[in-house]
């Protein structure tokens, strides 16, 4: 079951085909009622598509992914699309998240949980995710509902827009704690471009000053860019004080996941909140005890949704919104008109491991 097609759009399309290898291909995409057809303009690489780039996914999950067309954080400009709101031509932020229930063309209540709105709208069992489980932005020709391409307003320009998925992924992890948000000291832990956006979120979006607002970093040189936050060096800071912050976001992933949830355990007062925002490949081990001790919270956030993206949009707009986040553009943008331009992008990417964001600028 699925939506009424309207046609077809040919799509030139850069797909990893194993770990290191871009393979350019034409594919032939449906074009179902609803659904608009966009070409990527600017898009930024994630550390989730180095992963999959670099085969530091498992095996397993590789060999059910690949063939893929990586790359989630975009935006681009409509092609061809039906409402008023899209008309061709207009700047579009790209949604990498879909609904199932758009997918399957069916009433939400009778999609999942997530789409009747009992749980969040972002955990829909039948959703797909662009990069990940459907092609993603690395192709000339993205065909995408309606409601997951997003008007940029005439304020923002394109190097500022390319990070609202990145920026609404942070701004949703905050939904979370936003009740206790106005009278809260809050932490992040992460001094890497997800631990920046979210301590410009927490400061933009939601209003927490520099004087409740901290970040705590292993590299003193990025730290100085949280000109809007207080900063700590997790090497020299004494946790052992305990019971400094109402809240703490962990922003880290990977390998520095178990420190920083740990160090984050240990900072929280008694009944703190704690949100976990970064990957993991591995298992990371937390001390239940003080969780247990303390009555923490413990949440997990991944992704976002449309109304992210929108609300997002409006905090981007402020000038001083862009400034901060102006800090994470790279001084050049990476040219990209064939496979073999994404995969020295790709590579390079993968060997420097820049603060700075590396924005692709694709040239179909």
């Amino acid at each position: 079951m699925g939506p009424t097609t309207t046609g077809t759009v040919s799509s030139r399309t850069l797909r990893l085909i194993q770990p290191h290898v871009v393979e350019e291909q034409w594919i032939e995409r449906t074009i179902p009622s609803g659904f608009v057809v966009v070409e990527p303009k600017l898009a930024s690489i994630c550390h989730a598509d180095l992963r999959y780039y670099g085969g530091l996914r498992k095996p397993e999950v590789l060999s059910r992914k690949l063939p893929l067309a990586l790359l989630h954080e975009g935006i681009g400009v409509v092609i061809e699309g039906k409402q008023a709101a899209l008309t061709e031509g207009q700047r579009a932020a790209i949604v990498p998240y879909i609904p199932g229930y758009i997918l399957l063309d069916i009433a939400p209540e009778q999609c999942c949980p997530a789409c009747r709105g009992e749980i969040a709208d972002n955990y829909c069992s039948n959703s797909r995710f662009l990069g990940s489980s459907m092609d993603g932005i690395a192709q000339h020709r993205l065909v995408l509902p309606e409601q997951c391409v997003i008007a940029i307003p005439d304020g923002i320009p394109d190097e500022i827009a390319v990070l609202a998925e990145l920026c609404s992924v942070s701004y949703r992890a905050m939904r979370k704690v936003k009740e206790f948000l106005p009278n809260s000291r809050v932490a992040v832990f992460g001094d890497g471009p997800v631990g920046y956006i979210t301590a410009a979120m927490l400061h933009h979006a939601y209003g927490i000053e520099r004087e409740r607002l901290t970040v705590f970093g292993a590299d003193r040189a990025k730290l100085d860019y949280f000109t809007f936050a207080n900063t700590e060096m997790v090497q020299s800071y004494d946790f052992s004080s305990g019971g400094s912050a109402d809240i703490v976001v962990e922003c880290t992933g990977g390998k520095f996941s178990e420190s920083a949830i740990n160090q984050g355990i240990d900072l929280l007062k008694p009944g703190g909140h704690l949100i976990a925002m970064g990957v993991s490949e591995e298992r990371v081990p937390i001390n239940t005890r003080d969780v247990l001790e303390k009555g923490i919270t413990i949440y997990g956030s991944s992704r976002s949704s449309d109304l992210d993206f929108r609300e997002v949009l409006k905090v981007m707009a402020e000038q001083d919104c862009q400034a901060t986040l102006r800090r994470l553009l790279p001084d050049t943008y990476t040219v990209v008109s064939q496979a073999d331009d994404f995969a020295g992008a790709m590579e390079s990417a993968l060997a420097h491991r820049s603060w700075h964001k590396t924005i692709l600028d694709f040239h179909w």
